[in-house]
């Protein structure tokens, strides 16, 4: 009977284990997850409680344009509703509070700029134009300040997308285009945020937990507190075939043979790797060692094989890879009701809000309550974060990384201009954990061609890759669709099934799209 492993636990490799059952007829007692951390989700963490604080690394843009997560969820029932799926419970979250983003950028004074202006010369028109329509083979090693003036980063477009997005200058031009091309259907609605999708709860609690219940029912293994350190090929042939995984847990090393019928799915690399949490009186530091497994073993992996790709080119500078994230937890309705009077959107309905002259370029994201499934009544919870962590505030004269989540907070809270005795209450009653991730955007770093390894790389019998770091064509880097895609695309190929994944939506082949989007460039 044929076994199959995956290495790593986040939402790559659940959506490959469910495939597997789902569309391959697997029995769930033959998958096994090996997890480096005690944690299941990967880049999904939502955790924490009311007293302590809650905290988790980041939140993911959702549309409907997600083909693939929304296949893999309609299977999934919802732990909230069984008689529903996943996808029906998001259908209806999204239904009952839609976002109608009336604030989405902020000057420096505390004035609301319009956001639908997006402020392109005809320069930036052209150059942008240019850049979508441009072969991604003429753009190996550029970085987006390659392909445009100053100006376009001044736009509130650049100001927008860039935030949406975590989009900073000096990533890669090819990945910028890709977003172009695969979300210029959003080119409209920028500004207000219309059909950007949310879920129930946070996330991790809407869509993981809801999975790895799932799989559990079906017998899939996880196994936590593993470290994969290596793989073994047979040798003497052009195909690539593992032969055995070498682990490290509590016991000691260990040695997982793999015979030639077994498959083995790898998520190389990770962009939460390393993460640091603070708190209200500890800034969270920014750990560079680069010690986590997914990276180390897709070093010792690519080393002599070229067609294993090139992490140096995505965990290589921390500078340009790293922000911080920061997630508040209220205990006063003092904060939301501000926020609400400022912003003109109750808690949920609003979309992003972008301090665009701040040193650190905040956004900030009001949550819809409660956010967790246990948050208790008058109990409140919401996420922001920065950019530029290497710059001093504007209101405290530190760089972000050093910053603990009080300074943190006083940085924002100078940045709404709400009155002294509100700020300081405001600040009484919050609790703000702050994130530093050093391999955030990694995925984003400026590469070329064969940086990243395709899914099932030539010649493999019994490898995939998953996740961020494997190559696949037209779909973008740091989606949840991408992950889902991925496995999707390994199960298919390495089991020769006669399906294949969901396209990729393109909206540059619709004529109402693509109308809409050039009246977008003239606002």
């Amino acid at each position: 009977m044929s076994k199959y492993t995956f290495v790593g636990s986040g939402i790559a490799s659940l959506a490959g284990a469910a495939i597997l059952i789902r569309d391959a007829a697997v029995a769930g007692k033959d998958i096994v997850i090996l997890e480096e951390s005690l944690q299941t989700g990967g880049a999904f963490d939502a955790h924490g409680d009311a007293q302590a604080g809650y905290f988790m690394s980041g939140s993911r843009m959702f549309e409907a344009k997600y083909l693939c997560t929304f296949d893999l969820l309609d299977s999934i029932p919802s732990i909230t509703d069984p008689s529903i799926s996943v996808t029906e419970e998001t259908n209806r979250a999204v239904a009952k509070l839609p976002w109608d983003n009336k604030v989405r950028l902020v000057n420096r004074d505390g004035s609301v700029p319009d956001a639908h202006t997006l402020g392109f010369t005809e320069h930036d028109r052209v150059d942008l134009v240019k850049l979508i329509g441009e072969p991604e083979s003429l753009l190996d090693d550029k970085r987006i300040t390659d392909c445009f003036q100053p100006h376009f980063f001044e736009t509130n477009f650049w100001m927008e997308w860039c935030t949406l997005f975590a989009f900073e200058p000096w990533h890669s031009a090819i990945e910028f285009r890709r977003y172009l091309r695969r979300f210029v259907h959003h080119f409209s609605t920028i500004d207000v945020q219309h059909d950007i999708y949310r879920t129930i709860y946070n996330q991790y609690d809407s869509i993981i937990m809801p999975l790895i219940a799932w799989l559990k029912d079906r017998g899939v293994q996880v196994h936590h507190g593993v470290r994969v350190e290596d793989m073994a090929f047979a040798s003497g042939s052009d195909a690539i075939t593992v032969t055995s995984i070498a682990t490290l847990g509590a016991d000691g090393p260990a040695t997982i043979a793999v015979a030639p019928d077994d498959l083995v799915f790898v998520t190389n690399g990770s962009m939460t790797a390393d993460k640091a949490f603070g708190s209200m009186t500890v800034a969270p530091g920014l750990d560079g060692s680069n010690h986590a497994g997914a990276w180390n073993l897709w070093e010792k992996l690519a080393e002599g094989r070229p067609a294993f790709g090139n992490p140096a080119a995505f965990n290589g500078n921390i500078a340009e890879s790293s922000w911080i994230s920061f997630t508040v937890t209220v205990s006063d309705p003092l904060f939301l009701q501000l926020m609400e009077r400022f912003s003109g959107s109750a808690a949920g309905t609003g979309g992003l809000i972008t301090f665009k002259q701040s040193s650190w370029l905040l956004t900030l994201s009001i949550f819809h309550q409660p956010f967790f499934p246990d948050q208790p009544e008058g109990v409140a919870v919401w996420w922001g974060y920065g950019l530029f962590h290497d710059r001093p505030g504007d209101y405290v004269n530190k760089p972000l990384i050093e910053c603990n989540g009080t300074e943190i907070l006083t940085e924002v809270l100078g940045h709404l201009h709400f009155s002294a005795p509100d700020q300081a209450a405001a600040l009484a009653a919050s609790n703000c954990i702050p994130c530093a991730m050093p391999y955030i955007t990694s995925q984003f770093m400026v590469r070329k061609q064969g940086d990243r390894p395709l899914v099932v790389p030539a010649g493999s019998t019994n490898l995939a890759f998953l996740g961020q770091f494997a190559e696949q064509p037209d779909d973008v880097v740091f989606t949840v669709e991408y992950s889902i895609r991925s496995a999707m695309t390994a199960v298919y190929t390495l089991l020769k099934l006669n399906k294949t994944p969901p396209p990729v939506y393109k909206g540059l082949y619709s004529p109402q799209v693509i109308v809409d989007a050039i009246r977008t460039l003239h606002r």
